[in-house]
């Protein structure tokens, strides 16, 4: 039997070991990492890939892990959208539906979205410049997403997209070379080619929107084939139809080219095409069909009168429609009830004036017959009469219209409606009293609520008349009338008489000009573009610029050393202008970007030369300089770069 002394000792051993079993299971329970919702994150900051998490079953993708989540995967779909866009916060219910029940299917498929505005780098790579933009991804290769957007549409959409069976259709565009060209295009009523250089990002960016409306246009019957060639390759076709720039459109008609004005995205070029397939002109076979085309009140209507189809001001007529499409209504009729009613005459072509800008000062219509002319005749024929003498400038007419320059516009609330219809006319009438004796300046009448756009531009917009007038002239300086509480025709004589003398000053958007202009780069604003541009005793390095653009801020230090070299040439100005804030009141000092580099010589300030050269380091400043310098540039400059 044990002894009392050993139980006792047995017992506190026991107790102590208990302890301290009881410790380390503290002490393990301390140590172990706690199942929370980061318990990834730190596997991933462990194991050294980025941290991905998901929001309803939408994987989230950032800048850090949008290649380590998207490139390894067969098939994924990215939405890349906006917090502030609406488009974006309808579609995010159906799409994390839609996420649900894809990530059960077998196979599975997987959505996930970007905040393109917060990860603009991972978004910027493929050319996102709308919300929200879908892509399907395949093994890290970009496919724009054609599919529904609501969560039965997705997930349909997806599991055919993922079927292992799915292969992409085959390619809808022709390619044609020199050896194909004619007998491709030749044979085709209507055929739009694209000529194209391997190395053109414009080329690239076209080439799935292309894809996509021809995919669309060969379902059309009669089907509508789009084609494309290598202008590198096929040198012979790119300089017999001109091209000097990539991309070029030109549709094609049974051989004969004709220019492509319209857009460039896929459904742009699939309605662009639609209107330009079949005749240019539409038969009007009945006297109502005809009334109904002629009813159109706000432009000139274009009516064809012939016998037959055999008559061949019929074939000229249709044939120089092709390349109008855009500019004019064609219509034509071989009723001979319908050319009797209109007092037509068979083998003629008449401009109708619209019965709303017809007046007494001009024809109501203009004919065009066989005698008269070609086709080229026919064109020019149309152009002289496209406008009536005071007609109504809008914006869906603008470019089409009233592009051309001196341009009068009468700017009041312009109103056709019933009870409005007088005072419009009303207006309209007082200029056609001076318009009659001007012919060499355009009238037109516009709604000052539509364009007060340029009235704010002539610093009309708070005038607080009832009528404001403006003219656009060809230099692109642009001129006001003072306001007039009593406006009538004298007064308006005596307005365009002055301008025609010079005795109108223009009105130019400027900035303040600076207190102080002595710096090494010289400040140039609206008001002093003629005074510093054009001084004809001096070279002038110009640059237009933009106070957001990139480009420009990067150039700014380098235009600042440029100035500090010539700073003690007073044959030489380094200066800039900020051209979203002041008027360049010059045609010859055009911008389509910033910046814009002009070199402006004392002996030709009409002629600037543009700089070109792609580099705009300070070396290549000074070189593009001192190779068209027209003065002295040794005289007080530093040698030093």
């Amino acid at each position: 039997m044990f002894s009392t002394k050993f139980l006792t000792f047995l017992i506190f051993g026991l107790l102590i070991f208990g302890r301290q079993l009881c410790k380390a299971d503290e002490d393990a329970a301390t140590d172990a990492p706690a199942e929370t919702e980061t318990g990834n994150e730190e596997e991933a900051e462990d194991s050294g890939d980025p941290v991905v998490e998901e929001e309803g079953d939408v994987i989230v993708l950032t800048n850090e892990n949008f290649d380590f989540v998207v490139m390894d995967k067969e098939i994924i779909l990215v939405e890349f959208y906006a917090p502030w866009c609406g488009h974006c916060k309808r579609l995010e219910p159906e799409y994390k539906k839609a996420a649900k029940t894809l990530k059960e299917n077998d196979p599975p498929v997987a959505l996930a979205k970007l905040d393109a505005t917060a990860h603009a780098d991972a978004a910027g790579r493929y050319d996102v410049s709308g919300y929200p933009t879908l892509k399907i991804f395949r093994n890290g290769k970009a496919y724009d997403y054609k599919g529904p957007r609501e969560e039965a549409g997705i997930v349909s959409y997806m599991k055919e997209q993922a079927d292992p069976s799915w292969a992409p259709p085959p390619e809808a565009v022709i390619t044609l070379t020199d050896a194909t060209f004619d007998e491709v295009v030749n044979k085709e009523e209507l055929i739009l080619v694209e000529f194209y250089a391997p190395w053109c990002g414009h080329c690239k960016k076209l080439a799935p929107e292309y894809e996509d409306a021809a995919q669309l246009l060969k379902t059309y019957d009669p089907p509508i084939p789009l084609a494309k060639v290598d202008a590198t390759e096929a040198t012979e076709s790119a300089g017999r139809f001109g091209v000097t720039g990539y991309p070029t459109l030109k549709i094609f008609r049974n051989g004969k080219d004709y220019e492509y004005n319209g857009p460039r995205d896929g459904p742009g070029i699939i309605d662009y095409m639609q209107k330009q397939s079949g005749d240019s002109s539409k038969n009007k076979a009945t006297l109502k069909d005809m009334k109904k085309f002629l009813e159109h009140q706000n432009d000139v209507s274009i009516v064809g009168f012939f016998s037959s189809e055999e008559d061949d001001l019929y074939k000229m007529y249709l044939d120089t429609g092709n390349s109008l499409r855009d500019d004019y209504r064609f219509a034509h009729t071989f009723d001979a009830t319908v050319i009797s009613h209109y007092k037509a005459k068979p083998s003629s072509i008449v401009v109708f004036v619209p019965e709303r800008f017809q007046s007494k000062y001009e024809p109501k219509r203009y004919v065009f017959t066989q005698a008269d002319g070609d086709s080229d005749d026919l064109e020019e024929f149309y152009e002289k009469h496209q406008l009536p003498l005071v007609g109504q400038m809008t914006k869906a007419n603008q470019e089409k219209r009233y592009a051309g320059r001196p341009l009068l516009v009468a700017y009041y609330s312009v109103d056709w409606s019933f009870e409005y219809r007088v005072a419009t006319e009303i207006w309209r009438k007082k200029l056609l009293d001076v318009a009659k004796d001007y012919k060499d300046l355009t009238f037109a009448i516009a709604d000052e609520e539509e364009f007060k756009d340029q009235l704010k531009e002539l610093e009309l917009d708070d005038s607080g008349e009832e009528i404001s007038i403006g003219i656009w002239g060809n230099d692109k300086k642009k001129f006001r009338m003072d306001p007039e509480e009593d406006f009538d025709e004298e007064e308006l004589r005596e307005f365009i008489d002055d301008w025609k003398k010079g005795k109108v000053d223009p009105v130019v958007k400027s900035q303040p000009t600076p207190k102080k202009n002595n710096g090494p780069v010289t400040i140039v604003t609206g008001k002093t573009f003629e005074k510093i541009v054009l001084d004809k005793s001096k070279d002038v390095l110009l640059e237009l610029y933009a106070p957001w653009c990139g480009h420009c801020k990067k150039l700014e230090p380098i235009f600042k050393k440029l100035g500090k070299k010539y700073k003690d040439n007073k044959n030489i100005v380094i200066a800039k202008m900020d051209a979203t804030a002041n008027d360049v009141p010059s045609l010859s000092y055009t911008h389509m970007g910033f910046p814009t580099l002009y070199f402006a010589k004392a002996n030709d300030k009409q002629k600037p030369v543009k700089f070109e050269t792609g580099e705009r380091s300070l070396e290549k400043l000074v070189e593009f300089i001192e190779y068209h310098a027209t003065v002295d540039l040794k005289k007080g400059a530093k040698t030093e770069l």
